[in-house]
């Protein structure tokens, strides 16, 4: 078998213009889009590199904030808290210094009512004291307390005579001040038995409706007094030697 150079040469000469043309129009083209995209996802890549960069800082700062955040929540709440217990104790002594007032508001008005309670019962007792000692006088002996008084007055008042001239000074007058005006006779016995036991002493008489019931005399600088109050402090005197409480405190207690 023979070989056809000429054939040969002619298919080698067309496979080189194939080869040719294939890399020319077909490999080129094919090479070219590869390096392209490769050169596409090279860039895409560093794109990708750069904004992963960025979120990894913005995610950084965020937590940077995050966490400044919390610390000034943290802050914020333990502030709000201390002034929440600040204001509570603010309130808290308010309440109980206003609690405090009131509570010794209704001391001090218990206090007020006690007293008048025990000086109204104080008042009863003296009324009903001069009301029993009038009667006993006129049932037992046939005679008037205002009579009782004038003569214990006068005994007394001869017992005072030197003490009650030293302190009348300059003067010579003495005042007779009774709740109730005195009666003519009884009146008229008190001037005669000062007469005669300070001889040049005058006697005036002026009623005071706010005394107690009784007799009080008061000559310059001096004042002795026979009233129905010191009897009930006697009486309180009493009690209290006994052990028991004076009757005043007691009304007091009561009240």
């Amino acid at each position: 078998m023979s070989i056809d150079w000429i054939t040969v040469a002619a298919q080698i000469v067309n496979f080189l213009i194939l080869i040719w043309l294939l890399k020319r129009f077909l490999y080129r083209p094919i090479l070219d889009g590869i390096d392209a995209r490769e050169a596409e996802i090279a860039a895409r890549m560093g794109e990708a590199a750069a904004l992963r960069k960025t979120a990894e800082a913005k995610e950084a700062e965020y937590r940077t904030q995050i966490a400044d955040l919390s610390a000034s929540r943290a802050e914020m709440l333990e502030t709000a808290r201390h002034d929440a217990e600040k204001e509570r104790d603010q309130l808290l002594a308010r309440a109980r210094g206003r609690a405090a007032e009131e509570q010794s508001e209704r001391d001090a008005h218990r206090l007020v009512e006690a007293k008048q309670y025990t000086a109204d019962l104080h008042q009863i007792g003296a009324e009903a004291l001069l009301s029993l000692t009038r009667k006993a006088l006129a049932d037992l002996a046939d005679e008037t307390l205002e009579h009782r008084i004038a003569v214990h007055a006068a005994a007394q008042l001869e017992n005072m005579a030197d003490e009650l001239r030293e302190a009348a000074g300059g003067s010579r007058e003495a005042v007779a001040l009774t709740r109730d005006p005195l009666p003519d006779d009884v009146q008229s016995r008190l001037r005669d038995d000062l007469a005669s036991i300070l001889p040049g002493f005058g006697l005036r008489f002026e009623v005071d409706p706010a005394l107690s019931p009784g007799l009080n005399l008061r000559l310059g600088g001096a004042q002795v007094g026979w009233t129905i109050d010191s009897y009930l402090n006697g009486l309180d005197a009493a009690l209290e030697e006994r052990g028991g409480r004076p009757l005043r405190k007691s009304l007091t207690d009561a009240a």
